[in-house]
């Protein structure tokens, strides 16, 4: 029995990606798109965005800093005033490698800022919108985009992984308290997934997809009501093997591993 009401038809639904510039959150939104969904997209990125929206007619560009609690609560007024949101996707990220002996404060923060408090700052503005949408009969979800990185400590990750850590948390919270009031909450981790993002690693990343890969994956995750979507299986799935392994074991194995 699915944690969440599925999601197969998604034409006319009002959706907006966060984070949609690039990447994942791009490929997700012309995923949307082709499918007949009403699409916001928001980014930094005003070019890209706008650049989206005419490629995709139909859709709009909301250019978006999700660290400016201000900017996202008057964004999402703009969104909600042109009508009720089915679908919220928090997508937006920041990631540059980092371990402990070349600590740096500044990324620490500002993954931290990108990556939690901007969906802290999105659910604010979202949430209460969503609960008068379930109370008055629509079947809204909350989508937020972690990351396997989230599951374990892992090498390379001291500034991203906690803070997607984090987010499976919220995720976890978020279903506890929204289902029982008829609004949907999923978690994305995805594996590695080639994007402007993970260039940045100098390791092979194994099982590498495309942008477009993990976006239908993600919405296959959506068709079956899935809280928890992770991809590719062949890769995530040892991952969440390694979560069962006591410390001792798994220090010794994910050093065997990376050499790290």
């Amino acid at each position: 029995m699915p944690l969440n009401l599925p999601i197969t038809d998604w034409q006319g639904r009002r959706v907006w990606i966060i984070g949609a510039s690039s990447g994942i959150g791009r490929a997700v939104a012309e995923a949307l798109h082709a499918r007949g969904a009403r699409v916001i997209v928001s980014a930094r990125q005003q070019v890209a965005l706008h650049a989206f929206a005419q490629q995709h007619p139909g859709s709009q560009a909301l250019a978006l800093d999700v660290t400016d609690r201000q900017a996202v609560a008057a964004a999402a007024r703009e969104v909600l005033a042109a009508g009720p949101l089915d679908f919220v996707c928090y997508c937006a990220g920041h990631y540059q490698p980092m371990r402990a002996d070349a600590l740096d404060l500044d990324e620490l923060l500002r993954h931290q800022q990108v990556n939690l408090t901007g969906a802290l700052h999105v659910l604010a503005a979202v949430v209460p919108a969503l609960l008068r949408a379930a109370h008055e009969g629509r079947s809204p979800h909350l989508s937020l985009v972690a990351s396997v990185a989230g599951l374990r400590g892992l090498p390379q990750s001291l500034a991203y992984g906690p803070t997607k850590a984090a987010l499976i948390n919220l995720a976890e919270t978020l279903f506890l308290d929204l289902r029982p009031h008829g609004v949907g909450v999923s978690v994305i981790n995805p594996g590695f997934v080639d994007t402007p993002l993970t260039a940045q690693n100098e390791f092979r990343m194994p099982a590498l997809l495309t942008p477009q890969q993990a976006a239908d994956a993600m919405l296959r995750g959506w068709a079956r009501g899935a809280f928890a979507t992770h991809f590719p299986w062949r890769f995530t799935a040892w991952l969440q093997l390694l979560r069962l392994l006591p410390y001792r074991w798994y220090f010794a194995l994910v050093h065997r591993l990376t050499g790290l």
